[in-house]
């Protein structure tokens, strides 16, 4: 039986006067993968943002509805939304590595938070990397620039970085469309492996990778959310004649 851990209730965004979603419910189940498709400008990086307040360093955007994590409403004027964005890490589309070592990158976040003890640092380190399947490749080299890296690997990092503040859901905005197809399939061998652990949101231009790697699939077209199922059941039996056109290439 699956657990709900997000949930947004009319979720609507304004790019000053234009309006970029239109309402948006859903569920999002812990310790799931949730894609979320449709094709440019639909909203759904949009709606992404909106689970951990990034829309909100945009100039001129304004969100109403409300989104809850294990049951917090997290637009709660009185939230600390630092604490939230390390609940709910994020991954960009380009790996976004700082200019320091390998090491570096990984001890930021858990160093911003307060722990300065190196032993402690390094286990972090450690964990984090093995928990994003890059340990046994740069374990060797923790001290070099992590701008070195592959592209693969910068995004492989990016994820540890994220790891190694303990989040409890991990946003990714589109992570593999500046990859090649190994460095793809290892991320998504990834991801499958952090579900265990995380609820994973993704947004992916790539329908065949939402097939494959989420358990839930909402489909957006124009600022709304026009679908929203179990993944197999999505793609099989789609219940929106706009679900059915999109996934079978008539559009997008």
């Amino acid at each position: 039986m699956d657990n709900l851990k997000l949930k947004s209730e009319s979720i609507k965004v304004y790019y000053k006067d234009f309006q970029a979603l239109h309402g948006v419910y859903m569920n999002i189940q812990a310790n799931r993968v949730t894609a979320l498709i449709g094709p440019s400008g639909c909203g759904k990086s949009t709606f992404l943002r909106t689970i951990n307040r990034l829309n909100e360093l945009i100039a001129g955007t304004r969100t109403e509805g409300q989104i809850y994590l294990d049951d917090k409403p997290i637009y709660d004027k009185d939230l600390d939304v630092v604490e939230l964005r390390k609940e709910i890490g994020m991954v960009f589309q380009k790996p976004s590595v700082f200019p320091m070592s390998i090491y570096e990158n990984v001890a930021y976040g858990p160093r911003i938070h307060g722990i300065k003890k190196r032993s402690q640092l390094s286990e972090i380190v450690e964990k984090s990397l093995k928990a994003a399947n890059l340990w046994n490749e740069v374990n060797d080299r923790l001290n070099s620039p992590a701008a070195r890296l592959s592209g693969g690997q910068q995004q492989r990092l990016v994820i540890a970085r994220v790891l190694a503040v303990e989040p409890q859901v991990i946003l990714m905005d589109e992570p593999a469309s500046a990859l090649d197809p190994i460095s793809t399939s290892r991320l998504e061998e990834l991801i499958s492996e952090l579900k265990k652990h995380y609820t994973i949101v993704i947004v992916t231009h790539n329908m065949q990778q939402a097939a494959r790697i989420s358990d839930y699939t909402g489909f957006f077209l124009n600022g709304d959310l026009v679908e929203f199922n179990r993944t197999d059941e999505l793609f099989v039996n789609p219940r929106d004649k706009r679900t059915e056109d999109y996934i079978t290439g008539r559009f997008g």
